[in-house]
Formats: C-alpha cells, structure tokens, sequence
C-alpha cells in the first residue's frame, strides 16, 4: 500500500461499516484509490520522504545560472547538496520561496559566496540534492509506545492511546517513519471492576484508572466490541456491541482488550529502522484538513458506486449523468485551489 491520505477508520465510520475482512479489503481499496487520485489532480504528494534526487546542470531551465528549479520535486529541507562532485556548504545557499515554504520550490546560491552550480566531467546528473521532499512534514503527537522494539524486523509495535492512530497513518518514532498497516487487540492490564448487563443502557464500564483509556478507542470484553465515547474518573462511558458485534453479559474481573497492537511497514519513505525504547514518542503525520477530507469523500463515492453497481445517477437520457452530488465537487474545488500545483511554476 501507498501513503494514504485518510485512515480506514475514518471511512469506516463515515459509512458505519461493520469491522469484516471483507469491508475492510474494500475500504482500502477505495482509499488508496482517491490516495492516488489526489495526488494526480493536485500535482503534489503530502507527505515527507527522504531521499536523493539527481539534476543535469546546465539543463533547458537553467535560465540562471545560480538558480536550480526542482519543478516536482517540491523540497522540505536539505541534508547534502552537490554541484560538479564538490558539496556546496549549507551558508552558500538559499532555499526558495523563503517566504512561503515549506515546500520549496526552487535552490538559489548565496550570490555573496563563492560557490555555484557546476557540472564537473557530464552535465548528466550533476548536481544532487539528499534531503526532505515532499508537501509537508508536519507530525503531532500521538502517545507512546508501551514496549520496546528491539530489533529492526520487528513488525508490531504497541501503542499507549489507539485512539490517535489508525490504518493508513504515517508516524514517527524517532527518526523513523512507519506506514500503519493493520491494528489488534492488546490486553490493557485492566479488567471490569462490576457485572455488566447485556443491554445497551448498560453503559459504564468500572475500570480500576480511567486515566489510562482514551475516548475514541475500541475495547473488547470477551467477544464483544465497545467504543469509549466518554469518561468519567474511573468509569468508561461505552457504545455497546460496536463494530457489528454481539450484545453479551460480563462479570467483574473480566479482561479489557484495546485495539493497540499496530503492524507497521518499518523503515519507511527513505527512513532508516531502528530500535526504541519503551515510552518513546510516537507521531502522527498531519495531512491538510480538506485534503483528508477529500480523501474520505472519494473514497465514499466510489463505496456507495461498487454497492450500486456504478448506477447511481440522475438525470435522464441526454442529461443523464453520474451522481456524484454538489458537495464533493465544491471540495475537489477548494483542494485543488488551496494545495493544487500547476505543471510549471517557473520562469528562467
């Protein structure tokens, strides 16, 4: 799978799909679908990725000859920058629009200093540039792990808040980025502190420290899924058989299971894998609010299209047409208007 734009979560819950092997196969097709989608209509990726890309100098838009455009190659930040074999130190250049970037979309060298663009033996490939590429590397936090990984092939890490994080997150521990590829139950240590009923205004779960849940997250006492939507001291405030599970009775001391356990794809986007410790940090890459969004509602069109058989449409005969409905056309608007890039954006 590719970087997604919106979690399985966050579809999911839009659709109120029921958690089957079979919706979620077609909740990920969909999103990595309108993922895709996104990117080839906006011209851009959003997320970060570390790696070395290569230029020819001098080259059909080297209108000057200290000015280097990276075109689609939007730049987040540069570890190592290379013209003719010779790296040209960080002081001897600018990274452009100063005002407006991240991303950056073109390199400038420090007129004042004596370095410059060269192309040493060949033009090909002359210049390289080993840095941050992409839209945006903005991450907030999500909690922390709740045990160490201690070997890079490692697949499974375990979160203290699932709450935060879902299938299709990119996040961060340390240095190394992960892509979120599927979530299990771990046992939280905690168990019900009192009989629950199998009924839905059976609501309060007693925990033994409500402090260490989240409101968001998904439990499982026996066979039965529960969603915290609040809490209250040492009491969850659930929605009962969640997730088209079954309503069940529950006797005190009865284990809590969370949907902590995270498979991840280690080492991603040009990141390196490592060890952490137990509690270290972990991030969430933030995707532009309305370009989650129109993750989310591609990938809800193209749902609701596969349920009807691609025959959703109004209209008739030569007005005949697909229904995709107003609002989703008003956001493809906004999305391609905020954070659309046009092919070319220089001038030499």
């Amino acid at each position: 799978m590719g970087v997604w734009y919106c979690t399985r979560e966050d579809v999911m819950s839009a659709l109120d799909f029921k958690e089957s092997a079979r919706n979620t196969r077609q909740v990920d097709r969909a999103i990595e679908s309108a993922s895709r989608m996104i990117e080839g209509m906006t011209h851009r990726r959003f997320y970060p990725e570390t790696d070395t890309r290569f230029f020819d100098w001098p080259n059909d838009q080297s209108g000057r000859t200290w000015r280097l455009w990276l075109d689609q190659n939007e730049l987040i930040s540069v570890t190592k920058l290379t013209a003719g074999g010779v790296e040209i130190p960080a002081a001897d250049f600018f990274l452009e629009p100063a005002n407006d970037g991240p991303p950056y979309t073109h390199i400038e060298i420090d007129l004042d200093s004596s370095s410059a663009f060269s192309s040493g033996g060949t033009h090909q490939r002359a210049i390289s540039v080993l840095g941050v590429f992409g839209y945006s590397a903005e991450f907030e936090s999500a909690g922390t792990i709740t045990d160490p990984v201690a070997t890079t092939t490692a697949t499974t890490i375990n979160v203290s808040d699932s709450s935060l994080i879902g299938v299709g997150d990119l996040i961060k521990l340390g240095t190394e980025h992960m892509v979120v590829t599927g979530r299990s139950m771990l046992d939280t240590g905690q168990n019900i502190g009192a009989d629950l009923d199998a009924s839905n205004s059976a609501v309060t779960v007693a925990v033994t420290d409500g402090t260490a849940f989240s409101a968001g997250e998904t439990l499982l006492i026996g066979s039965e899924r529960m969603l915290i939507v609040d809490i209250a001291g040492n009491s969850l405030i659930v929605k009962r058989a969640w997730d088209g599970s079954v309503l069940a009775a529950h006797t005190s001391g009865a284990d809590i299971y969370a949907s902590r356990t995270l498979t991840v794809e280690r080492g991603a986007l040009g990141t390196t894998a490592a060890t952490h410790l137990d509690n270290a940090a972990v991030s969430r890459h933030v995707v532009p609010g309305a370009v989650r969004a129109l993750a989310v509602a591609e990938a809800l069109v193209t749902l609701l299209n596969e349920t009807s058989g691609y025959a959703r449409t109004v209209g008739s005969r030569e007005s005949e047409r697909e229904a995709a409905g107003r609002a989703i056309v008003q956001l493809r608007k906004q999305v391609m208007t905020s954070y659309g890039r046009m092919a070319r954006l220089r001038a030499v």
